[in-house]
C-alpha cells in the first residue's frame, strides 16, 4: 500500500516507521522543515525505546520517506492517515484546527481516489467534518474513515506490532477492504482486528483513556483514608486485581496522572457530554481528583521539614510516565512549581527528560533555582529531601548508604511507591509514600 502520515509527532512517525515495516510504502509528511531535515539525517526528535533503529531500517530499505511537499506527498498515496495534533482549547474541547487543514489540503491536492485515515483523538463527529472540508475542493472520490490509536508511551512500537486491538470504523466495504488490507500483517498473527461505524470508533478511543484515568483517580482518592486507617494501598490494589472482572492494571495511586492523553482525553469528553446535555460529573470528578493530586506530595514534604524556605529539594523524574521524554501535563511540572512558590531550592534528575523539561518547567524566582543533576547521586547532594515523581527502573536498584551519606537529611517522599516503608526505615530515612502509613 501506498501511504502518507501526515504528522512526524509520537503518533505519526511511530505508527509510520511500523506501517513501513509491515511492508508498505510510507511518506512522513510534517511541515516542521527542522523536523523532517532532522529525520532525513537519521535523528529521531523523540524518545521511544526502539524507534531510531525501527526508523533507520526502514529508510535503508527504501519503505519510509519523508517530506515537507504537501502536494507531492498527497499525490503519491492512496490512503493519507490524519496524525496531527488536536490540543486542548480553552473551554477543554479538543482543537480540530490541524485535522481540518490537513483535510483542506488532501481536498486540494487529490489526484484520484484517496482514503483518508483519522489517526489523530478527535471527538465523535469529526470525520464528518473532515468528509464537509474535503467535499468543499474534491474533484475525485474518497473516504473517510476512524483508526484510533492505542500507543504507550515507552512501548509504542510493541502496541502496534501487537495491540489488545485494531479499531476500524468505516462507512463503506471500499474502505473496510482498504483498511484490512492495511492491517494484515497484524490480524494474520491472531490480533483481533475490530470493524465497527465511524462514531462508535471515534468514542471508543475517549471512553478507553477515560476509563483508565478513572480508575487511577479512584485509587488516588482512596490513597489519604488509607494512610489515616493505617491500610496499604499496594495491598487493596493487588487484593483488587486478582478479581478477574477489575483485573490488576491502572490501579497504582501516585502524584496523578500526566501526559498527552488522559488529561486531554479526559477533558474533551466532558466537553463533549455537556455540548450533547449529558451529565458528565463522573469525569469531572476524575479530573478533580487528579488536579488536586499533583500537589499531594507538598504536604508530605512539609510534613518532614517544615518551612521549605531555602530548603533543598532533590526531585528524580520529570517526564509523565517512565521510558518517555514527554512532559506535557507531567505532575513534576506542578510539583516543582509549588516548591518553588515555597522558597525551595530544587535540583531534578531524569534520564531523558531533562531537556525537554526546560521547555515546560519556568523559573518562577532566580533565588529559588532549579538545577539539573547528571546522576541520582549528584542530585541528592546536600538535599534536605528527596522526591520521587517518576518512577524509572534506574531508580529501584540503587546504593542508599551512600545516598543517605550524601543528603543533609535523611528524608524521602516517594510519589509513586517505587520502595518498600520497612526497608527505607531500616536504611534510616524518614519515609513517607502515598496510601501507607
Amino acid at each position: 500500500m501506498r501511504i502518507t502520515m501526515v504528522g512526524t509527532g509520537y503518533v505519526g512517525l511511530t505508527t509510520g516507521a511500523c506501517l513501513a515495516n509491515l511492508g508498505n510504502d510510507v511518506i512522513c509528511l510534517d511541515i516542521d522543515e527542522k523536523k523532517i531535515e532532522m529525520l532525513k539525517n537519521g535523528k529521531v526528535p523523540i524518545y521511544e525505546p526502539g524507534l531510531n533503529e525501527l526508523v533507520a531500517q526502514n529508510v535503508e530499505e527504501g519503505r519510509l520517506r519523508f517530506t515537507t511537499d504537501t502536494k507531492y506527498a498527497i499525490e503519491s498515496s492512496d490512503t493519507v492517515f490524519i496524525a496531527v495534533g488536536t490540543p486542548e482549547g480553552e473551554d477543554g474541547s479538543a482543537d480540530l484546527r490541524y485535522v481540518l487543514e490537513v483535510a483542506e489540503s488532501i481536498g486540494r491536492f487529490m489526484n484520484g481516489y484517496k482514503l483518508v485515515v483519522n489517526k489523530s483523538t478527535v471527538p465523535v463527529g469529526t470525520a464528518e467534518k473532515v468528509r464537509e472540508v474535503i467535499k468543499k475542493y474534491a474533484q475525485y472520490g474518497f473516504d473517510v474513515c476512524s483508526n484510533p490509536e492505542f500507543l504507550r508511551e515507552g512501548s509504542a512500537i510493541r502496541d502496534f506490532l501487537s495491540p489488545d486491538r485494531v479499531v476500524i470504523g468505516v462507512d463503506s466495504e471500499k474502505a473496510k477492504d482498504a483498511m484490512i488490507k492495511i492491517y494484515r500483517g497484524i490480524e494474520r498473527t491472531g490480533n483481533p482486528v475490530m470493524i465497527t461505524d465511524i462514531k462508535s470508533s471515534e468514542m471508543i478511543k475517549y471512553a478507553s483513556n477515560a476509563m483508565l484515568a478513572a480508575r487511577i483517580s479512584f485509587m488516588n482518592q482512596l490513597a489519604p483514608l488509607c494512610e489515616k486507617v493505617g491500610a496499604d494501598i499496594k495491598e487493596i490494589a493487588k487484593g483488587m486485581g486478582l478479581d478477574k472482572r477489575i483485573g490488576s492494571r491502572f490501579l497504582q495511586a501516585g502524584a496523578g496522572y500526566g501526559g498527552s492523553c488522559f488529561p486531554k482525553d479526559v477533558k474533551a469528553l466532558i466537553k463533549t457530554l455537556k455540548e450533547k446535555g449529558c451529565d458528565g460529573s463522573i469525569l469531572e470528578a476524575v479530573d478533580n481528583v487528579n488536579e488536586k493530586q499533583k500537589k499531594y506530595v507538598i504536604p508530605k514534604i512539609k510534613q518532614l521539614l517544615g518551612d521549605l524556605s531555602n530548603k533543598k529539594i532533590a526531585v528524580w523524574g520529570l517526564a509523565f510516565k517512565p521510558k518517555t521524554d514527554d512532559m506535557r501535563e507531567a505532575p513534576s511540572i506542578v510539583i516543582i512549581e509549588e516548591l518553588q512558590k515555597n522558597g525551595a531550592k530544587v535540583r531534578a534528575f531524569d534520564p531523558v527528560a531533562q531537556e525537554e523539561s526546560k521547555k515546560h518547567i519556568n523559573q518562577i524566582n532566580p533565588e529559588h533555582s532549579i538545577e539539573y543533576a547528571k546522576t541520582p547521586y549528584e542530585c541528592v547532594e546536600g538535599a534536605d529531601c528527596l522526591v520521587i515523581v517518576t518512577e524509572w527502573d534506574e531508580f529501584r536498584q540503587l546504593d542508599f548508604n551512600k545516598i543517605k551519606s550524601l543528603m543533609a537529611k535523611p528524608n524521602i517522599v516517594d510519589g509513586r511507591n517505587v520502595y518498600e516503608p520497612k526497608e527505607m526505615k531500616e536504611f534510616g530515612f524518614n519515609y513517607l509514600s502515598v496510601g501507607r502509613s
